[in-house]
């Protein structure tokens, strides 16, 4: 049997792919520029912008709790 993980992906952050370009090309940049590695640095700056994205949902359910 499958699992449902509609929920799980429906409380992601959902990211432009503008600011996963952004990203990624200043990944790649950092990296020296190597030719070939577009999928990878796409990927490491998707993960990247959801985790802060993530940890900055968490910190505002924080200080709402705080209140």
């Amino acid at each position: 049997m499958s699992e449902d993980r509609s929920v799980d992906r429906a409380a992601e952050p959902v990211i432009a792919d503008d600011e996963i370009r952004a990203r990624a090309h200043d990944i790649w940049d950092r990296h020296h520029r190597p030719v070939g590695y577009d999928l990878q640095f796409w990927l490491m700056a998707e993960r990247e912008l959801k985790a802060e994205r993530s940890q900055a949902v968490k910190r505002d359910n924080l200080r709402c709790l705080a209140s």
